[in-house]
């Protein structure tokens, strides 16, 4: 990451604003800020950002409707902040299009790590190749992004798609939850293993009649298997 990174922190807590825009000068990003949801909005609509940390709860506009307003128009990556951590949560942010959660407190140096996974991870996207993956009755366009299962296109948020991408384009093949956050999200260190099976959880019930091609190995991980 050579060209220098820019950063829409979006948190209405001055002292947390301080610690991570202390954090990330260290790192050579540059930091724009917003207090509110609004202001959010506002700037994004005329400015570019390589990521957007957003915070959930907020003035004005609460993160979730910010990370919709977004999903709208981008595929900028999205780290959510909050201090709420039920699976609800997670599984809604998801939902929305976010890429990332990270409970609060947290370190600085965490949040530092998974923003560069994200970006190494939306670099390493722009050059991907035009492929049509055959999986049966599932199939993958690697350019458009697009999952079509029986025929009928599925959406699939970022990270529900690299997950469904890594696992089918390596078939048959056991890997551990750990193993799936550093091919997947880019990271081991920090990792919430749970955040693997939030995501599993997703991919099976948008895949439907389709969904046993994941398979769960327990005890272990999980492997993708083509069902004809």
């Amino acid at each position: 990451m050579d060209k220098i990174k820019k950063i829409l922190l979006v948190e209405d807590e001055a002292k947390m604003r301080e610690l991570i825009r202390i954090a990330f000068k260290k790192e050579n990003f540059e930091t724009y800020e917003a207090v509110d949801g609004k202001q959010a909005l506002n700037i994004i609509k005329n400015f570019h950002f390589d990521i957007v940390i957003l915070d959930i709860m907020l003035p004005e506009i609460d993160g979730w409707t910010v990370c919709r307003e977004i999903r709208k128009g981008s595929d900028i990556p999205i780290i959510l902040l909050t201090a709420r951590g039920e699976e609800f949560d997670k599984l809604f942010g998801f939902e929305l299009g976010a890429d990332d959660y990270i409970v609060k407190p947290f370190s600085p140096r965490e949040l530092v790590a998974r923003v560069k996974a994200l970006l190494r991870r939306a670099e390493n996207r722009s050059v991907e190749t035009t492929s049509i993956i055959d999986l049966g009755d599932i199939t993958i366009n690697t350019l458009s992004r697009e999952v079509k299962v029986d025929g009928k296109s599925i959406s699939f948020t970022n990270k529900e798609y690299e997950l469904l991408l890594f696992l089918s384009t390596n078939q048959n093949i056991v890997f551990t939850r750990e193993q799936l956050l550093l091919k997947v999200w880019g990271y081991d260190q920090y990792g919430d293993p749970r955040t693997v099976d939030t995501h599993i959880k997703r991919i099976r019930e948008k895949l439907g009649s389709k969904s046993s091609c994941i398979t769960t190995i327990w005890g272990v991980g999980y492997k993708f298997e083509v069902k004809r």
